[in-house]
């Protein structure tokens, strides 16, 4: 039973919500980026590149010819599937870039602590030795000079 209200305890702290919460958002960007770069992005890349479909950009090892990389895989023919891997890494470079964006905006939205109030000083330098002492000090605890 104090096991179940350990776990209750620790599952209700802010710390694992925020972390969860984070995660969800996190997946659901990441669709969102994915559909940005494959459905608008790679479409006019690959017209600039002179009419390229970069689902369907693959080497095929098998040495038998395949019109299409659908009709390769429904074949079970090994693929390199160069296409798909371009349109990962360019996802992941958006996702990274709006991440790091993200960041930077909440770095820059928070604020900085503000320092404590400084209180009356208590302590104070030997005019003779140059050491630290405390300030209603008579004598200097490290050259026995008599201070005013």
């Amino acid at each position: 039973m104090a096991s179940l209200q350990e776990f209750k305890k620790f599952a209700v702290q802010g710390n694992v919500l925020d972390m969860a919460v984070g995660i969800i958002i996190g997946g659901a960007f990441g669709k969102v980026v994915s559909s940005l770069v494959e459905d608008m992005l790679m479409p006019p890349i690959g017209m600039l590149l002179g009419q390229v479909d970069f689902a369907s950009l693959f080497i095929n090892l098998s040495g038998t010819a395949y019109e299409s990389l659908a009709k390769a895989k429904e074949a079970g023919a090994p693929t390199l599937n160069v296409g798909l891997f371009l349109t990962t890494i360019i996802n992941f470079v958006f996702v990274a870039f709006a991440v790091f964006m993200l960041v930077q905006q909440l770095n820059r939205a928070k604020k900085a602590p503000e320092p404590a109030p400084a209180g009356p000083p208590i302590t104070k330098d030997c005019p003779h030795c140059l050491s630290t002492i405390p300030i209603k000090a008579t004598r200097c605890g490290h050259c026995t000079s008599e201070l005013r």
